[in-house]
């Protein structure tokens, strides 16, 4: 089976902006593209007999199914028409979306959603549908953002970095390696970013001790290039850059986000037992960074 980038669609401007995005996306990787569109009413498709295509109950699920049917044919042929020679394929599935999700994230090189929630009015619709399948997703979740007023990706600027979230004391293979591919796949730099909070004891009344700092960002540059040094060799296509900063992580990885390609960032993949769980960068990238957030899950 050829590896494919899975889209969710829903008809919202959102999903669309997702969808154009996961077309140029798997275009870039030489993947294929799959239109996924799942809600539970859906009725099976009928049976190719005359008499069953003429029934009452075999019309009835014509209707039923019409407005889904069009949506995905409609993104479908919009979709032909942007990439041409890419290869696309539709999946309606007459299940709850949350649970038609994390089932197509099992399979697929990753799953692109889109995402409403970045002001503090809005984050609360996030959680509806993409948030459960971020935290939940075995593969890498990547949420984009509409333009305002349309359903194209929210624009980044030409030539944007990869911006790659790290804690080098303890950096995380899975979230490099989507890294690096998805800089050198754009032809783009990338920045690993690092934010350490001062600890208290650091603080003075004219504020953090500069011997403390500077111990604290030595620190991180020295494993920092130590958990680069193999990706470089692998990627010697990506230039890369680092920032290292010693203030609360989220705000350093929103920040960095600023004209971005694309953000990435890493997840616990915690058993489900203990719930799905996702660290305060990862939320603050999701609510708040404007660029499309790609969620990598790895071991705990």
């Amino acid at each position: 089976m050829q590896p494919v980038v899975t889209v969710g669609l829903d008809g919202s401007p959102e999903s669309l902006a997702a969808a154009r995005w996961a077309a140029d996306e798997a275009g870039r990787r030489g993947l294929a593209l799959r239109l996924l569109h799942a809600w539970p009413l859906l009725a099976p498709e009928p049976g190719r007999e005359p008499a069953a295509a003429s029934s009452p109950a075999a019309s009835h699920a014509a209707d039923r199914n019409y407005w889904s049917q069009r949506l995905v044919h409609t993104a479908e042929a919009e979709l032909r028409a942007r990439r041409p020679g890419l290869s696309v394929e539709v999946a309606l599935v007459a299940r709850d979306a949350r649970d038609a999700l994390l089932d197509a994230a099992a399979e697929v090189e990753m799953l692109v959603l889109g995402s409403r929630g970045l002001e503090a009015v809005e984050s609360y619709f996030l959680g509806e549908v993409s948030l459960p399948v971020v935290a939940r997703a075995v593969r890498p979740v990547v949420l984009v953002r509409a333009a305002p007023g349309g359903g194209e990706p929210a624009p980044a600027s030409p030539g944007g970095p990869v911006v790659v979230a790290l804690d080098p004391r303890t950096p995380r293979d899975e979230v490099l390696d989507f890294a690096f591919h998805s800089a050198a796949a754009r032809s783009v730099p990338l920045l690993a970013v690092h934010g350490r909070s001062v600890p208290l004891h650091a603080h003075t009344p004219w504020g953090a001790d500069h011997g403390v700092t500077e111990e604290m960002t030595t620190d991180a540059r020295t494993r920092l290039n130590a958990a680069l040094r193999p990706w470089r060799e692998k990627y010697p296509q990506v230039e890369v850059a680092d920032s290292i900063r010693t203030t609360s992580p989220a705000k350093v990885v929103v920040e960095a986000a600023t004209g971005a390609a694309l953000l990435v960032v890493g997840r616990r993949a915690h058993p489900h037992s203990l719930g799905p769980r996702l660290g305060h960068v990862v939320h603050a990238a999701l609510h708040h960074a404007r660029c499309p957030v790609a969620v990598v899950p790895h071991p705990a």
